[in-house]
């Protein structure tokens, strides 16, 4: 009988040890995920909302003419050509231009990263233009920057060539 009551012994302390080393392999554990750090957002949403948060960064700057904020919303690899061409003839920040209006349009994923649509109203004189533009934002390490600019598509003409009014 004693090798029966040894066996019973070491089964019954198995029973009993077991709930315990699951625990502390944190099978079982229900408190782990409410401890578990959960994302504040989605990835495309966070995606999305830091590349509108960049481009609009950019815009405000272009309108107030302030080349280093422009600038800090770049990737490093733009820094230099930025340099040289935003303030120059047809560079962003041209004293001569002026910016009176610029909104975000879409902002959707490319295959470059998100891709911001905007509409920017530029002012030389007394003569205004509409265009609109795609930048490129991407993650460059733990940050988002925008990658590159590059001119939108335009607005699309109306079927018969004349801008609908509220008359029509």
């Amino acid at each position: 009988m004693r090798p029966t009551h040894r066996r019973l012994a070491a089964t019954a302390a198995g029973l009993v040890l077991l709930p315990v080393a699951l625990v502390g392999c944190g099978i079982g554990d229900k408190d782990e995920e409410k401890s578990a750090p959960k994302p504040a957002r989605a990835p495309a949403e966070e995606a999305a909302t830091r590349s509108r948060e960049r481009v609009q960064a950019y815009l405000d700057a272009m309108a107030a003419k302030d080349v280093a904020a422009g600038r800090s919303q770049l990737c490093a690899l733009l820094h230099d050509g930025f340099d040289l061409g935003a303030t120059g003839p047809n560079g962003d920040f041209a004293d001569h231009f002026q910016v009176p209006e610029a909104a975000i349009t879409d902002v959707r994923s490319g295959p470059l990263g998100q891709e911001v649509r905007v509409s920017v109203s530029v002012t030389v004189g007394k003569r205004t233009v509409i265009r609109p533009l795609v930048f490129t934002v991407t993650r460059d390490g733990g940050d988002w920057c925008i990658a590159a600019e590059a001119p939108g598509a335009p607005v699309a003409p109306t079927p018969t060539g004349v801008a609908p009014t509220r008359a029509s």
